[in-house]
């Protein structure tokens, strides 16, 4: 079902993961023993809702599919995965590098792009 969907459909669904993740994570200041897949999910559905053309353009009867939810699960993990396994860019490595000495040579953890981005901002603002 979902690979049946348009290609832009299909990239809309990766990018509202990918985003409702990220701003989940970062709600929770990316701290993995927060983390609970349940609310997780809870603010992509509420993104997807309030935020996404694609989920206006899927037909009532496909989003009560229990097919077209395993293939959501399955694309879930899979971003997420991607989004998690992403590693920091150089310059992002370098930026932070410079402003976590500029804060007294703080130690933060981060393991991924996405992470790396929100310490940034962190940092920044």
């Amino acid at each position: 079902m979902l690979k049946d969907l348009p290609q832009g459909v299909k990239v809309s669904i990766t990018h509202s993961i990918t985003k409702a993740f990220e701003d989940y994570m970062s709600e929770i200041k990316w701290n993995e023993s927060q983390y609970s897949s349940n609310a997780f999910i809870d603010q992509w559905k509420t993104y997807i809702r309030n935020n996404a053309s694609w989920f206006k353009k899927i037909d009532e009867a496909m989003k009560e599919s229990p097919e077209f939810h395993q293939e959501l699960a399955v694309k879930i993990n899979e971003t997420i995965q991607k989004v998690v396994t992403e590693p920091p860019t150089e310059e992002q490595v370098a930026q932070l590098e410079r402003l976590t000495k500029e804060q007294g040579n703080i130690n933060v953890d981060y393991s991924c792009k996405a992470e790396a981005r929100f310490w940034i901002r962190k940092f920044v603002n």
